[in-house]
C-alpha cells in the first residue's frame, strides 16, 4: 500500500506502473485518542484531505477494518476524527499508530502532467540518448524537490532530481520515463 500523494513534472514527482497497482492507498496515520468523546488524532498523509469528511468510509490497519467518519476538525497540524464506531477513549484505544486507507479506485483524477507516487515507481528510465538507466525504486522528498532513486541493471543507484530540466516524457502505458541527463548525474 502506498501513500496517496500526487506529483507533477514541474512540481513533485513521486509515485508504480499500472501493473501491480495497489488496491488501497494510505491517507493517514491514527496517532492516539483525544478527549472524552472518542476522537482520534490523525496525521494526514494525502494531498486530498477534503476526502476525509463526515460520511466517508476509510479502512484501518492491515485487516482493513472499515470506519465511518462522523466529524472532523483541525487541531494544530493534525486532524481530529470522530468515528461512528468509537464513543469514548477506551473504545478508540486500539486505533493508536494504525495506518488508514482508501480504495485506489476512489482516488481523485489528476490534471495532465501530474502523477501519483505509485504510478511512477517501477517505471523504466531511459536517457535522451536511448540508454536504459534502470527502474525507479524510490522517491525521496528532500524539501526543495523530490529525488528519484533509480536502480541500474548493474545494481547501483542513480539519483535524479525531479526538476523540469531533467524529467522529460512520462508514458505510463509503456512503463517508461525519458530523462535529460545533466553533467554529473551519473556515477
Amino acid at each position: 500500500m502506498t501513500p496517496d500523494r500526487k506529483s507533477g513534472k514541474s512540481e513533485r514527482l513521486t509515485g508504480s506502473p499500472n501493473t501491480g497497482e495497489p488496491e488501497y492507498l494510505v491517507v493517514g496515520k491514527l496517532r492516539k485518542p483525544h478527549g472524552l468523546r472518542g476522537e482520534v488524532l490523525m496525521e494526514v498523509l494525502t494531498d486530498f484531505p477534503e476526502r476525509l469528511k463526515p460520511g466517508a468510509e476509510i479502512f484501518m490497519g492491515k485487516d482493513l477494518q472499515p470506519l465511518h467518519i462522523r466529524s472532523t476538525r483541525w487541531h494544530k497540524q493534525l486532524l481530529l476524527v470522530l468515528f461512528d464506531e468509537f464513543h469514548d477513549p477506551e473504545s478508540a484505544a486500539g486505533c493508536r499508530n494504525q495506518m488508514v486507507y482508501v480504495p485506489t479506485e476512489d482516488r481523485p483524477a489528476l490534471p495532465k502532467g501530474e502523477y501519483y507516487q505509485h504510478e511512477l515507481l517501477g517505471l523504466q528510465v531511459i536517457s535522451q540518448d536511448g540508454d536504459e538507466l534502470g527502474r525507479i525504486e524510490k522517491i525521496l522528498d528532500t524539501g526543495a524537490n523530490d529525488v528519484l532513486i533509480v536502480r541500474s541493471p548493474q545494481d547501483t543507484e542513480i539519483l535524479l532530481p525531479v526538476i523540469e530540466s531533467v524529467i522529460g516524457e512520462i508514458d505510463l502505458q509503456k512503463g517508461e520515463m525519458r530523462v535529460n541527463l545533466l553533467p554529473g548525474l551519473l556515477p
